[in-house]
């Protein structure tokens, strides 16, 4: 079947949430796509910092074969091995006390602020409390999630959510510090804000939450899902910064591909909030996941991965530089590592995400304006100049 047939036949089945883009794709190699017809891809979107390996990374299919033949489900009503490795792992590359594997982002984004609760709750004796998220955030599409996205166009409609949040500025303290009552419970924000448009948390303003939550009692939770898993040069980005979360989310790369999630907890939060009962999951932390989860941390530390990140950035962030400085639709350039953004001005986003793929390469939006690459972290310098010469053609059109 042709493209435009495919997709009509995907569209009469499957729910338009979507508007995808008029291509479907077959297959991966490295860190290249390719479509039914054969077009090959160069791929900076790498499933929305999904595929921090590529596709056919050595080593990876084959521990996810040999655990479909071991185990595939039992649910948490027992161990396994599996979950008991990632979750080590987990473990010691954040430098946390406990960890719960979920089946997504959205779903950890849902664990933490139950946490965040059940410790407010074991603290003061009683519910009602608040939680103060950031504007232009973005968190996930559960009821709980949306409401600490702060990004009125998509909780508007499927209001009313879930009650006690406030909005605080981005990268602004006071703005912070103004919104904290005896009620809150918790501050959650992205340690580098992804859809909303790639921003960076200042050091300062990081170094200021933790304080504030200090202070107060308060939990800090810091969203890695799509920052995380080595993408900023650290396993996860808040270590650049040096301040430790109460709570941290992770997914997307957390398995490479692999749908799974996980919150994890320091140990003072750890005894004071979810029991036995409070909490659960039929397939989250089952042992194939977790296969997946363990063999990526085995690969990031033999392939020394983090490492190449660091290595690769410089180079990626000057070429993305010099491409500003040509061209004067670009109008900045933020980001950290490889979750790097250009700001459009002067013409739609929407239109050079377009001409892009045309040009065989996959990038995407964030916010209103900014061009987002979330590449998979096995970039070569070859790969960035093949990107920089396809976005020329792309800009130029």
């Amino acid at each position: 079947m042709k493209t435009t047939e495919l997709m009509e036949t995907s569209e009469e089945y499957i729910l338009h949430t979507y508007n995808r883009f008029p291509i479907v794709l077959e297959k991966g190699d490295g860190v290249y796509l390719y479509d039914v017809e054969g077009k090959q891809y160069l791929d900076f979107a790498a499933g929305i910092a999904v595929c921090a390996l590529g596709y056919n990374y050595p080593g990876y299919a084959d521990a996810l074969k040999e655990q479909i033949d071991r185990l595939m489900h039992v649910s948490n009503l027992y161990y396994n091995l599996p979950m008991m490795e990632a979750g080590k792992k987990v473990i010691a590359a954040s430098g946390m006390d406990k960890v719960f594997f979920t089946n997504s982002g959205t779903e950890a984004i849902e664990g933490a602020i139950k946490a965040a609760r059940k410790y407010a709750f074991q603290r003061d004796g009683h519910a009602g409390h608040e939680i103060i998220a950031m504007e232009h955030s973005f968190h996930g599409r559960s009821i709980g999630a949306l409401s600490v996205t702060g990004n009125a166009h998509y909780r508007e409609p499927f209001e009313p959510l879930m009650g006690g949040v406030k909005f605080a500025v981005y990268n602004n303290l006071d703005s912070v510090r103004k919104l904290i009552t005896d009620k809150t419970c918790a501050i959650i924000l992205e340690t580098v804000q992804g859809e909303g448009g790639i921003y960076p948390a200042d050091p300062e303003f990081l170094e200021g939450v933790r304080e504030l939550c200090d202070d107060h009692d308060i939990v800090m939770i810091l969203d890695e899902i799509q920052c995380g898993m080595g993408r900023t040069g650290h396993y996860f980005a808040w270590q650049g910064y040096g301040v430790r979360p109460d709570i941290m989310t992770s997914a997307k790369a957390l398995g490479c591909g692999v749908p799974v999630g996980a919150f994890v907890m320091n140990e003072k939060v750890a005894e004071a909030s979810l029991k036995p009962g409070d909490h659960g999951t039929t397939y989250g932390g089952n042992p194939f996941v977790c296969a997946a989860v363990s063999r990526v941390f085995e690969l990031f530390e033999e392939h020394e991965i983090i490492e190449h990140v660091r290595e690769i950035t410089p180079y990626l962030e000057e070429k993305l530089d010099q491409l500003a400085a040509e061209y004067d639709c670009i109008a900045a350039r933020r980001g950290k590592g490889l979750m790097q953004g250009l700001v459009i001005s002067g013409r739609p986003v929407g239109e050079v995400v377009n001409r892009a793929l045309e040009n065989g390469l996959l990038v995407i939006s964030a916010g209103s304006d900014v061009l987002r690459l979330v590449p998979p972290l096995v970039i070569t310098r070859e790969h960035v100049d093949e990107m920089i010469e396809k976005l020329k053609k792309s800009l130029s059109a």
